[in-house]
């Protein structure tokens, strides 16, 4: 396998982001943000119609590296300046994968936790093999919360329950992640492969274009009213039926067949 911290790899529409740092459990460094933010911009304008991100070895992500703060800022700057700068480099990452324009799907086979845990929920759908965990215990570390948490966190599971995850740390198995709404899915580890190619290969033979667009429409906005939500609707999907994949769709629907959208 390449020593390159962040792998790219494209097949049949799924573009799969793999944290290849399994020594240090796949921490988010500024090489690992970098390479997360470079594999986006490769994808950017391609024939991805999917986005996957997973870790290499037994954890997903175990959040920022916080070794790598103190030792590589510390002859260049002070150390409050140093973390500032790592932990604005790691939640641009996780900004770019929540706006990335694909739908996106995290697999999380071991530990997501701290940053690496809201790397995870960062993504439209979250897959748990039975063996992961998650938490955002920043306290643990005697930290605040940091990468995005106070924006993602409760907008999943409610501002109860998040504030509960942070002000006691708890770490969560996957039953306990997907009973609060933090996951989709959970999978027997055996299984867990064939069942998340599953559901990716499902969305990436979809008609993308819709799917991009619906997922641009689904976004939070809390200012948005029904109304403008309607109005907002009603353009873009004007402009959805000038794609191939809605002919594609009709036809199949009129001649009681299966589509076969192409993503364009």
């Amino acid at each position: 396998m390449s020593d390159d911290p962040v792998l790219l790899e494209q097949r049949n529409g799924i573009a799969t982001i793999t944290i290849n740092q399994p020594d240090r459990r796949n921490a988010l460094s500024i090489a690992v943000s970098n390479g997360i933010m470079d594999a986006l911009d490769e994808i950017e304008g391609g024939e991805t119609r999917c986005v996957v991100l997973a870790g290499a070895g037994p954890a997903f992500c175990a959040g920022g590296d916080v070794k790598m703060m103190i030792e590589r800022f510390a002859d260049e700057m002070s150390l409050d300046a140093g973390v500032r700068h790592v932990i604005q480099q790691t939640g641009r990452a996780i900004q770019r994968v929540a706006e990335c324009e694909f739908p996106t799907v995290a697999k999380v086979d071991g530990a997501a936790f701290g940053a690496g845990a809201n790397l995870a929920i960062a993504c439209d759908i979250v897959l748990f093999s039975d063996d992961a965990k998650i938490s955002f215990g920043f306290r643990q570390v005697g930290l605040a919360v940091d990468s995005g948490t106070s924006y993602l966190l409760p907008r999943l599971v409610g501002d109860n329950i998040a504030r509960e995850l942070v002000f006691t740390g708890e770490l969560l198995d996957a039953d306990r992640a997907k009973e609060i709404g933090l996951v989709n899915h959970v999978y027997d580890t055996d299984a867990f492969e064939a069942n998340a190619t599953e559901l990716t290969e499902t969305i990436a033979t979809g008609p993308t274009v819709a799917l991009r667009t619906s997922k641009r429409l689904l976004r939070h906005n809390p200012n948005t009213s029904l109304d403008a939500a309607i109005e907002q609707e009603a353009a873009a999907q004007a402009a959805v039926l000038d794609s191939r994949d809605h002919a594609e769709g009709a036809a199949a629907f009129a001649e009681r067949r299966e589509p076969e959208f192409s993503g364009e």
